[in-house]
């Protein structure tokens, strides 16, 4: 079952919040300095705002008195002051920005970068059941939410009620009560309609992000497996199913957009309407001669001041919800607990030889399935053991138990003597190296690709290395030679370059342990020879376990297991269980049969005196 990271469900949690505020708290003083600074920065900017409303009123009284009484010096003085408070008011908004900035995506780094990193510590279960473009989403649009989060929810929503605060006391003061209740009442109305319409937005706008993902998903999945679409001619399909995707994205986008006209024309007639009673109770008051005619211009521009924000709420509300179900879903895959974790206090493995023992081991991936049932057997220091036996066996289970890609059921798996619970995964995985079935390459050179077995390595130690997995001449016939792309997945190169590939990596790794996990069962017979040869060569002098399906090339390991069911069925080297006459020698058998018929059909195909229809028909 997969897991569901890509969308949070129901109502917005406020607790990415509470988790995003150890990040916007750093250690580093400097960045500490730097919250404090922007604060007050935004403070002065609130005040800055607030205080130009009353200048415009000030210099209009002194406009509507008689020319003849106007002091110029006050009105030029008033004038002055208004623009001073405007130039302040974005001169502060702007250093509250830039100073702010490097808190801001300080914190988006750090949470990007630990969710990527813990990402890689999770289990294999959840990674062979994730979907990695919907995954990438999730983080994607988690480190977006916290950039939206912080723009908005700190230089949006706080500053505007700071303000509404501030009008209010100022039309009590300079005004009168009824004119601020009916202030903060129309606020109040356009802050409730405005949350009330974006509440029902925000599942459109839910759905088209589960269609956005679902739509990433199909396409990264699609073009990852080119190949197979272009074999089963199913370009249309393909296309149909994205398809699908983008109209479900589209409808929901539709929804959003009626629903957004809805929000926009409410807004407008809650705004119109409160603006007009207000104009209206000061218009009676200048009547009464309890006001002046820059009380009613002051009025004017206290409302057109808090209009601004407010007609960003809908978009700021919507954004700050979406902000937190999208940081949510990051969250909860940053909290997932990892399957497979150290033991405190775990120490570096230590090897001395390399002998891998199993001991009683048993494994199942779901309790109704055991895969491995008591099986145990030993891997001498040096020596090479081999396991065969047909699939579903539970024969590349145990290179994932020896990798710790999973703990086991009971028993234990030792290494010199030590337990591989007891030591770090990352200490017990330096010591491995791995020439996997299918291996997967970087879209990267085939430098990069043969250097990922050891970080760090220098030209000649990585051209040694290729040179010993038998792969030096081919690179050398590349245009680009190992600055050669490899495409995505090694689409580029074919099956036993990549293996090849695959052993250089290891050759350079040099580890003490080798694992080859049926690492030529894909290859036909002549490249599976070849790499064979270069498979036995890095195998001298290192402790070997061989996971294989052609028994031809096993016939040279000190002990060959047969796996059966989960159970060792047999045991021992190729000529004392062909003696044997088991399960072994049957298997032998009837490879070698087929191996014959494959030889045969090829004579006869190759026979000029056989016609194509019969030797087809052969």
């Amino acid at each position: 079952m997969a897991h569901p990271v890509e969308e949070g469900s129901g109502a917005p949690s406020f607790r990415p919040l509470l988790r995003l505020m150890p990040y916007l708290w750093p250690k580093h003083a400097g960045l500490r300095a730097r919250v404090f600074i922007s604060l007050g920065c935004l403070v002065l900017a609130i005040i800055a705002t607030t205080a130009f409303p009353i200048f415009m009123g000030q210099v209009t009284n002194e406009l509507a008195r008689s020319p003849g009484a106007i002091a110029l010096s006050t009105t030029l003085a008033l004038v002055g002051a208004y623009v001073l408070a405007r130039i302040l008011m974005q001169t502060f908004a702007q250093l509250r920005d830039g100073i702010f900035a490097k808190v801001q995506y300080h914190a988006m780094r750090e949470v990007g970068v630990e969710t990527f990193a813990h990402v890689h510590t999770l289990s294999l279960r959840f990674h062979l059941e994730r979907k990695t473009g919907g995954l990438s989403r999730v983080i994607e649009r988690g480190t977006k939410g916290i950039d939206t989060l912080l723009s908005f929810a700190l230089f949006s929503i706080f500053p505007t009620l700071f303000q509404l605060i501030l009008f209010s006391a100022i039309m009590v003061i300079k005004l009168d009560w009824i004119i601020a209740l009916v202030t903060i009442a129309m606020v109040v109305a356009y802050t409730w309609f405005t949350f009330a319409i974006t509440r029902w937005r925000i599942a459109y706008r839910r759905e088209m992000n589960q269609s956005d993902t679902d739509a990433n998903t199909k396409a990264v999945d699609s073009l990852l497996n080119y190949e197979t679409v272009k074999y089963f001619n199913n370009e249309k399909h393909e296309t149909r199913r994205f398809d699908k995707s983008m109209e479900r994205y589209a409808k929901a986008s539709i929804q959003s957009q009626i629903s957004l006209s809805v929000l926009n024309t409410g807004q407008a007639v809650i705004v119109a309407l409160g603006m007009g009673v207000v104009m209206m109770l000061t218009a009676l008051g200048i009547r009464d001669g309890r006001f002046l005619v820059g009380d009613f211009v002051m009025a004017n521009a206290i409302l057109m001041q808090l209009y601004q924000p407010l007609n960003l709420l809908g978009t700021v509300y919507r954004e700050i919800t979406q902000a937190l179900v999208d940081m949510d879903a990051m969250f909860r895959l940053l909290g997932r607990p990892q399957e497979v974790k150290d033991k405190p206090g775990a120490q570096p493995l230590v090897v001395r030889g390399g002998e891998i023992r199993f001991d009683n081991v048993v494994f199942s991936y779901d309790p109704e399935r055991v895969v491995l049932k008591g099986i145990s057997f030993t891997v001498p220091a040096g020596k090479t053991v081999a396991v065969v036996g047909p699939s579903g066996a539970g024969k590349s289970t145990i290179s994932r138990i020896l990798y710790r890609f999973y703990d086991i059921k009971s028993g234990a798996v030792t290494i010199d003597g030590q337990d591989i619970r007891d030591v770090t995964q990352e200490s017990l995985r330096a010591v491995i190296g791995i020439v996997p079935q299918d291996t997967v390459l970087f879209n990267d050179t085939v430098r990069y690709n043969i250097a990922y077995g050891r970080i760090g390595a220098n030209e000649a130690q990585i051209k040694e290395a290729a040179r010993l997995a038998q792969i030096d001449q081919f690179i050398q016939l590349l245009p680009e030679g190992y600055d050669a792309m490899v495409g995505e997945r090694g689409l580029k190169l074919s099956g036993g370059e990549k293996q090849r590939v695959a052993i250089a990596r290891t050759i350079l790794k040099n580890p003490p342990i080798l694992l080859l996990d049926e690492a030529t069962s894909a290859l036909d017979t002549g490249t599976e020879r070849e790499i064979q040869g270069a498979l036995s060569e890095v195998s001298q002098g290192r402790t070997a376990l061989v996971i294989a399906h052609r028994l031809s090339t096993v016939i040279d390991a000190d002990e060959i297991l047969v796996l059966d069911h989960g159970q060792i069925v047999e045991r021992g080297r190729h000529t004392e269980l062909i003696d044997r006459g088991g399960h072994y020698a049957a298997m032998w058998n009837k490879q070698r049969e087929a191996a014959a018929a494959r030889e045969k059909l090829k004579e006869v195909e190759n026979d000029p005196d056989v016609a194509p229809g019969v030797a087809r028909a052969t």
